[in-house]
């Protein structure tokens, strides 16, 4: 039998990571017009982190949906969400900072099989 917490909290984890998708798609993560040097940070630049437009961390990462993605040896880095494997290659942002398109692209690439995985799984429980 499920248990009502777990489907909303995978119901909100579905929604969070759409939201990232369409961030994502939509070129959020291009340069900003303001501070055009300044590269644009994954998650932690998004709308869909806990901290974003804070100017500095009011909330603890734990507190982020996205932080069960994270290995556990992971989580209590600065910025866990960038230790999230991305592909079969383990590729993390972490790993591919420096180039920009890469990371969007296979962070996107992530987004939709994650998002499609969670669809999947909802069908069958439903």
């Amino acid at each position: 039998m499920r248990q009502p917490h777990q489907d909303v909290y995978g119901r909100e984890l579905l929604e969070l990571l759409k939201q990232e998708l369409l961030f994502v798609e939509q070129g959020g993560y291009g340069r900003s017009v303001h501070k055009p040097q300044d590269p644009t940070n994954v998650f932690k630049d998004s709308p869909t982190c806990l901290n974003f437009g804070e100017g500095r961390r009011v909330h603890d990462c734990d507190q982020c949906l996205l932080t069960q993605m994270v290995p556990e040896e992971k989580r209590g880095e600065d910025q866990p969400c960038h230790h999230i494997p991305l592909n079969a290659k383990g590729d993390t942002i972490a790993k591919l900072e420096g180039n920009d398109l890469k990371t969007q692209e296979a962070v996107a690439d992530w987004l939709r099989k994650v998002i499609s995985n969670l669809e999947s799984l909802r069908n069958v429980v439903a």
